[in-house]
């Protein structure tokens, strides 16, 4: 069999791959596997900007540890309809209505575009602001400022690619995403030491180059997504003519999208407010933390790709009029990635000096990390029930529920606990308010889920579908 034909069975249609009948494990798996490998490459972005920064100076190890929080702020406060435009496609996917979910996804490119371009000059004009009211130093403000005014202006690009894997994950293929972020990563770790350090013909850019390569390799991986949507030989279709805003539409994806957008914004509303805190200990403790949060967005990916894969089966399920199935494969993901994360956590703690030490050579920023990685990682498991949960709410359109636990998760818990803690004990206060709060967090979605008191609402229409029961046999072997 040659290569063309075995990446050519990597791709099912919806007739040969029914997310709404037989297993659980094997449709989740499919699912989510290509979703952890797009996450991973979609990471490899930050983290080869992390590692060649690194390389380049610790303030501008520094200045990142700022501009990627910053970038996942600016990102989360529009990401709402991209999470909206997927439930919306899954649903009307899961009900055989494939007009609607072309509509749905038609409306979603065009209003999140529109939304990117305007977020983007905001964020242009505005981050400066934002990074000193966040705690840049004068050394750090500088650099982080020049890394997001180049990514501000490329935000509609980088947006507009994740809207196109979400509207594809709605449909069911996630595979053809993850091989347009593949290149689109080959091309990020050519150009990045170019760009950076001056290689060739190229002038020195330092932090700035990276923001480039960063910003043209999503513009190539958007233009791939948009022309894929177009012809429609894969996953969802788009269509030109479908694509004029229309405003009472609009109010479907801003009713499901702004509590998915709180929830995207408070993680990094989390980890922006935590730099104040963070900020008011030395360079190194900065740096240690940007490290530390760039190797948790990895440990993560299963957790963020299980979640999307609820979140799909549960859409399409719920479409189908079949909320038990649904229920069956968020009790079976939280139970896989609890015990999945909590051994990566064992990997992390044993393994901790050796992982940051990939990307610094500062002896005092990798102690500082160790003890990060350390304190946090027996909490690992945790985040993967959270996450699996709410990936189960935001399919069925309750993204307010799922809001609300990750509000109070860290609003209530992480940042309080943080600032007292840092005060009386030390910067290690901030690493025992991650560990906390990613407990509470668990515990916060599986008691709301076990409740039984919220109904599953069809969002593509006004039926409302059963309730889901309290103990659901539904076989997950292979």
């Amino acid at each position: 069999m040659s290569l063309a034909d075995r990446l050519s069975g990597l791709f099912k249609s919806r007739d040969e791959f029914d997310l709404t009948s037989g297993s659980i494990a094997w449709p989740l798996f499919y699912l989510s596997l290509p979703i952890v490998v797009t996450n991973l490459l979609q990471t490899a972005y930050n983290l080869i900007d992390t590692f060649w920064l690194g390389q380049y100076s610790t303030n501008a190890l520094a200045a990142i540890s700022f501009a990627f929080p910053m970038v996942f702020l600016l990102i989360s406060v529009g990401m709402g309809l991209s999470v909206a435009g997927s439930v919306l496609v899954a649903q009307h996917v899961g009900a055989d209505e494939e007009a609607e979910a072309e509509y749905a996804a038609s409306q979603t490119v065009a209003l999140s575009l529109l939304l990117a371009f305007v977020m983007g000059i905001v964020g242009y004009v505005f981050v400066e602001d934002l990074l000193s009211v966040f705690g840049a130093s004068p050394e750090v403000l500088p650099l982080a400022t020049a890394y997001m005014q180049v990514i501000s202006l490329g935000l509609a690009f980088m947006f507009g690619f994740f809207v196109f894997i979400a509207l594809m994950r709605g449909y069911g293929d996630t595979i053809t995403p993850m091989l347009v972020m593949f290149g689109s990563v080959l091309l990020n770790v050519v150009l990045d030491p170019f760009l950076i350090f001056g290689w060739g013909p190229f002038p020195e850019l330092g932090i700035q180059g990276a923001a480039v390569a960063t910003v043209f390799s999503r513009a190539l991986a958007l233009a791939v997504g948009l022309a894929i949507m177009l012809r429609g030989t894969r996953g969802v279709r788009i269509r030109l003519r479908q694509m004029r805003p229309d405003l009472s539409y609009a109010r479907k994806l801003v009713g499901i999208g702004v509590p998915a957008s709180v929830e995207g914004m408070g993680r990094a509303l989390s980890i922006n407010l935590l730099l104040v805190i963070v900020g008011l200990f030395p360079t190194t403790v900065v740096a240690a933390y940007g490290i530390g949060t760039r190797v948790f967005s990895v440990i993560f990916l299963p957790a963020i790709a299980i979640a999307r894969g609820v979140e799909t089966m549960t859409g399409q399920n719920v479409g189908a009029g079949k909320p038990d199935r649904a229920q069956a494969a968020a009790d079976f993901a939280s139970r896989v990635m609890f015990v999945v994360l909590g051994a990566l956590g064992v990997v992390a703690w044993l393994g901790a000096r050796p992982i940051v030490a990939v990307f610094t050579t500062d002896p005092e920023v990798v102690d500082i990390g160790v003890s990060f990685l350390r304190y946090v990682a027996p909490s690992f498991g945790f985040i993967g029930v959270m996450r699996s949960y709410n990936g189960s709410f935001r399919g069925t359109g309750k993204t307010l529920t799922a809001a609300a636990i990750v509000l109070v998760t860290y609003a209530v818990v992480r940042l309080p606990v943080a600032a007292v803690l840092s005060q009386t004990i030390d910067y290690r206060g901030i690493w025992i308010a991650f560990a906390a709060s990613n407990v509470i967090g668990a515990v916060l979605a599986y008691g709301w889920y076990r409740r039984g008191t919220w109904r599953n609402v069809d969002v593509t229409g006004d039926e409302a579908t059963p309730q889901f029961g309290e103990d659901v046999e539904v076989s997950t072997d292979d």
